[in-house]
């Protein structure tokens, strides 16, 4: 794995050093001179935290792990790579951000902008085999993954950390709101999946209340527009 950004490698350097990372290398490597597909590549796989230091993160999207169709997946939750078709669960968090923002759905699906500006696009595991979604669940990456969501609940920053669906808001149910006394904004909705968001994602308003919340607490708005690729 390359080098990570002195805030990351900081809070996650134990982690990194651990039995169980290297248990996952190991394994990772093993799948891949079985002649498996991996993806996404494998300098993509901290490709989240590459673009979104941790002393720069102002929202947490967690997802649950990449594409595994051919020349999607880049290391960003929900986003693909400039010429490939829009998911269907990114078209519906396109269809929030008309609904809530004005803004218009963009033609890409490429969400590295947002993760310029201090989006955190995670995925619960980092890695998948192509054609097979899921298959590296259980291997390790949900144990790292957890510790970069403790490690941005432990900023002193107010963060907003947006949770939808079951599986992120479970990844994330230590996180101190403020309804709760603690300095975060909590956003719980259903996954944008076509199979759940008309149950709550749609109309959620996520995208507005956390620029307001950033905005009044001086930490500055998402800019939510995405420009061409």
């Amino acid at each position: 794995m390359d080098p990570l950004h002195p805030s990351w490698r900081e809070a996650l350097e134990d982690e990194l050093d651990s039995p169980y990372m290297a248990a996952l290398r190991a394994w990772l490597d093993a799948e891949h001179r079985s002649g498996k597909r991996i993806f996404p590549d494998a300098d993509n796989w901290l490709r989240a935290l590459d673009l979104t230091p941790l002393d720069e993160v102002r929202v947490v999207i967690l997802g649950q792990d990449p594409y595994h169709g051919e020349g999607q997946a880049h290391g960003l939750c929900f986003s693909v790579q400039p010429g490939i078709r829009t998911p269907p669960s990114l078209a519906n968090i396109y269809k929030e951000l008309d609904a809530d923002l004005g803004i218009p759905p963009a033609r890409h699906g490429h969400l590295e902008y947002w993760a310029r500006q201090g989006v955190l696009l995670l995925n619960d595991v980092l890695t998948v085999e192509q054609g097979r979604a899921a298959s590296h669940k259980g291997q390790g990456w949900e144990r790292f993954t957890d510790s970069i969501v403790r490690a941005v609940a432990a900023k002193a920053e107010p963060v907003v950390f947006m949770l939808w669906g079951a599986p992120a808001q479970k990844k994330g149910a230590f996180v101190k709101s403020i309804d709760a006394g603690g300095h975060h904004l909590v956003l719980k909705a259903p996954h944008p999946s076509p199979l759940s968001a008309y149950r709550g994602f749609l109309g959620c308003s996520h995208f507005s209340r956390a620029n307001t919340f950033l905005e009044a607490h001086g930490r500055g708005e998402i800019d939510w527009r995405l420009p061409e690729c």
